[in-house]
């Protein structure tokens, strides 16, 4: 039974309170309630984490004696929560990302380092600006095609060593055609009696000629031109009679190389399939009426390296040939349509041995020491195409100002 009393609340009777529990009475009429004990180990931990900081608290003092310029804060006891952790962590991290890259900064600093010791050249080539002037150079565009004389030799360039990846670099060359490309034919035109036609077949019989005894890759290693051979007029046997017997049998008295361009595939090999060709071809009136000539005055640029396994050094032989054929009217003379009659020639070979007799080009490399007699006589640049062969001609070995 609930009773109302004067602030309007409930009372409790004495047959609710409970039997043996004296407590007086709180607030309101309420039974105190007494604290909590803590557990006997929850006094240990806290007696221990405050010993702890005491003596913290302690050791700080004593720092701040001896350096009183120095004062840090006082460390708590206390385990890492959200608050200490993550930033802890987070310094860890940076410091670790820091570490990192400063050991892969030294190991790329140790590997440039090593580089440039091995090939210092990457680091004097650009300070002395010759990358600048090779890259300028590997850039340039191709010249156009020779139509006159040239009136000077190509400009003097750096004397940039090649390299089996650019073997005409340092070289004027590097501008040059490639193969049969650099043997432009002329505009056919009547001349000398022979119609266009007649004249236009005898032009691309010439350069015909010229890529089986220098381009042709058999011919230059040494095989026979039987291509060549065929080009040439069977009524002026003395010429195929000669050539045939200094393929056979080549000396001094007969060699091929003054028609055909080889290297012994046992000494050297080309590097690359490119030979670097530059020059021109015209036609001219023959001696008589119903003839006509083709002249053609090319340079041929050839890389190679020796032959040995793993051989890297480049060395370029130079050779520049001057041809004259003649073509003429069956009708009116002794000949055999659509042959060449080969008039003239004359050569003339850069790096390459000048006392050996054996049918092949022999260029020298830097690599190697000097024999036989010492070359004398003004340096030739085998480059130079301003001047005809005649102007050029030397009795004795001598010596070329770059290759």
């Amino acid at each position: 039974m609930v009773d109302g009393d004067g602030d309007g609340r409930a009372g409790m009777s004495d047959g609710d309170r409970i039997p043996g529990r004296g407590e007086p009475a709180g607030r309101e009429g309420r039974p105190a309630q007494a604290p909590a004990e803590p557990s006997a180990r929850a006094r240990m931990v806290t007696e221990r984490l405050r010993r702890e900081d005491e003596q913290r608290a302690r050791e700080q003092r004593s720092n701040e004696r001896r350096n009183p310029f120095r004062r840090a804060q006082p460390a708590r006891n206390e385990p890492p929560g959200w608050r200490t952790g993550p930033a802890w962590q987070e310094r860890d991290g940076r410091a670790a990302r820091r570490r990192r890259l400063r050991a892969l900064l030294a190991v790329l600093l140790i590997g440039g380092l090593a580089l440039i010791t091995l090939r210092p050249e990457l680091v004097i080539d650009r300070l002395t600006g010759k990358t600048e002037a090779r890259e300028a150079a590997r850039n340039a565009p191709a010249l156009p095609a020779e139509s006159i004389r040239p009136t000077a030799p190509p400009a003097a360039l750096d004397p940039d060593l090649p390299t089996p990846k650019e073997p005409f670099r340092g070289s004027p060359a590097l501008q040059w055609a490639d193969g049969a490309a650099g043997i432009e034919l002329p505009q056919a035109q009547a001349v000398g009696g022979m119609s266009q036609e007649k004249v236009a077949k005898a032009l691309e019989q010439a350069k015909a000629f010229l890529v089986a005894t220098n381009l042709d890759p058999a011919t230059v290693r040494g095989e026979r031109p039987t291509a060549a051979l065929d080009l040439l007029d069977p009524a002026d046997p003395e010429t195929l009679r000669h050539l045939e017997d200094s393929l056979a049998r080549p000396g001094k008295e007969q060699d091929p190389l003054l028609l055909v361009t080889r290297f012994d595939p046992a000494e050297v090999r080309p590097v690359g399939e490119t030979v670097k060709v530059r020059g021109r071809m015209w036609t001219e009136p023959g001696e008589g009426p119903g003839q006509a000539r083709v002249n053609v005055d090319y340079t041929f640029v050839y890389p190679l390296v020796k032959a040995r396994p793993g051989a890297e050094q480049v060395a370029r032989t130079i050779v520049r040939r001057e041809l004259t054929f003649s073509f003429s009217d069956a009708r009116r003379w002794e000949t055999t349509p659509d042959r060449l009659w080969l008039v003239r020639s004359g050569q003339n070979f850069g790096n390459s041995a000048c006392d050996v007799h054996d049918g092949f080009l022999h260029p020298s490399f830097a690599e190697d020491l000097p024999t036989g007699p010492a070359p004398s006589g003004t340096p030739v640049d085998p480059y130079d195409r301003s001047r005809n062969l005649d102007a050029q001609a030397q009795e004795e070995c001598g010596t070329v100002s770059r290759t």
